[in-house]
């Protein structure tokens, strides 16, 4: 099967701006305005600004980051908003990184793909090797699976390479893994999904979970890696993006929420701004706030999107040390815990300190709340994990609108709202579902179509 270049090297991001050149140049000192200051509003800003644009950013939160950042709680410490994961095939966020000066290798710890239970059991992708190499030699290494369950994987895999490694569209994943063993499903293919989708198996789109496994299994050396926050969130992306925007003339205001947006003639006008083109890289309920009379049937599609929760709590447990950086859970509500001491590495200040995440929760905060989900987790964590049956609950965090739930039958809001607005964010289509490389490729689309598509000033 033929394979990508390396993923381990930043292409995307430089190379994005020479390719386009011709095209940019036409727009040069173009003024543009970002509303929202996530990732994907990053990355339009970065790509913009890059290209000659006179960029603003306005950032309703007190700082930058979106739903991927640090914040202070109420003792002044600095927690993160969620545990992202990231994998070796995000080949445009890592660019993005290098670009403003974050280097990935320093604040990610890449580890090879393992899911494992607590007791070290389960899927270990050998190194170096290549994917799909190296997919074949953690299934005929799985410790708990037999000739049934090996034979199995390895028949379904053979029916996907005959479709052209591309689940029919309209698919829940559920139905596409039809005849799988269901010790495959309930180890492999339903805590992937529930990593990559935030979805349930049963309603989750089979052909966004098809498309991140090809780019992970498929994408050259190191595209199967699992890239873990070895360092806070803000320092991944949020502040080295904002230095390296300022440092460039670009204007970044935080505590910025934007009242009203409003279009004359050939110019945009928003809260005493006048530029030619906008993009709103803020969520899909602001976007729909703010476009509401400019283009009804956009903003009732994004209002509608079904929002998906995710709960994190956080644990100390001085002396213990997990089977690997991220274990899988078995039952619910939580789907895997994290070392965040192993991840760090060395003698760190996490050393001790550990995070469960609960992934596609919502309707379980709604019923029942933060507190007993947390006490859930909480027993959940205790009874399966070695090492962690007395550990304190130091923290937990719910984002009730996490990500949108990526079902089989969603239609997503377009990117081009009309003629000189765009919209960036994970939840507009495109083809990976609610991550962080679904929401930096959206920013760089939105800032591509901005710049080209509309007249010069």
């Amino acid at each position: 099967m033929p394979g990508a270049p390396s993923t381990d090297r930043a292409h995307a991001v430089a190379q994005g701006v020479d390719r386009h050149e011709d095209q940019l140049a036409r727009a040069l000192r173009q003024r543009l305005l970002v509303i929202g200051g996530g990732w994907a509003g990053l990355a339009a800003a970065v790509r913009a600004t890059a290209a000659g644009a006179q960029v603003t950013v306005l950032e309703m939160a007190p700082q930058l980051g979106g739903r991927a950042r640090s914040w202070q709680d109420e003792a002044g410490a600095w927690r993160d908003s969620g545990q992202h994961i990231l994998i070796g095939a995000y080949r445009d966020t890592l660019a993005l990184m290098r670009t403003v000066g974050a280097d990935p290798e320093r604040l990610l710890k890449r580890e090879p793909l393992t899911l494992v239970d607590p007791m070290g059991r389960g899927l270990r992708w050998p190194r170096q090797r290549h994917p799909v190499t190296a997919a074949m030699q953690a299934v005929a290494g799985h410790p708990l699976w037999g000739w049934r369950e090996r034979w199995g994987l390895i028949r379904w895999g053979l029916r996907q390479i005959a479709r052209g490694l591309r689940a029919p569209s309209g698919w829940s994943v559920a139905r596409w893994c039809e005849g799988l063993p269901p010790a495959v499903r309930t180890q492999l293919i339903d805590p992937l999904c529930i990593a990559a989708l935030n979805t349930p198996t049963d309603t989750a789109s089979a052909a966004v979970l098809m498309r991140v496994l090809r780019d992970a299994l498929l994408g050259g050396r190191g595209a199967s890696d699992l890239l873990l926050p070895a360092a806070p969130l803000q320092e991944l992306l949020p502040a080295s993006a904002e230095a390296w925007l300022r440092s460039r003339g670009a204007v970044v205001r935080v505590g910025a929420r934007v009242k009203s947006l409003s279009h004359e003639g050939r110019l945009w006008r928003c809260d005493g701004h006048e530029v030619e083109a906008v993009i709103l890289a803020c969520s899909a309920n602001e976007a729909a706030r703010l476009t509401q009379s400019l283009a009804p049937n956009w903003s009732a599609q994004a209002a509608a999107l079904p929002a998906e929760a995710i709960a994190t709590v956080e644990f100390h447990a001085p002396g213990a040390c997990l089977a690997a950086p991220m274990v899988a859970l078995s039952g619910g509500p939580a789907q895997f815990v994290f070392d965040l001491g192993q991840i760090e590495g060395g003698a760190g200040t996490r050393q001790g300190r550990y995070t469960a995440v609960a992934s596609a929760v919502a309707s379980e905060l709604a019923r029942d709340g933060l507190e007993t989900v947390a006490q859930r987790i909480h027993a959940q964590v205790a009874a399966q994990v070695p090492g962690l049956e007395n550990a304190q609950r130091t923290h937990a965090h719910a984002d009730r609108r996490a990500t949108f739930a990526c079902t089989a039958q969603l239609q997503r809001p377009s990117a081009e709202i009309r003629p000189g607005l765009w919209a960036a964010g994970d939840y507009v289509d495109g083809p990976y579902p609610a991550t962080l490389e679904g929401a930096v490729q959206a920013g760089l689309r939105a800032a591509e179509g901005a710049m080209t598509h509309n007249p010069r000033p």
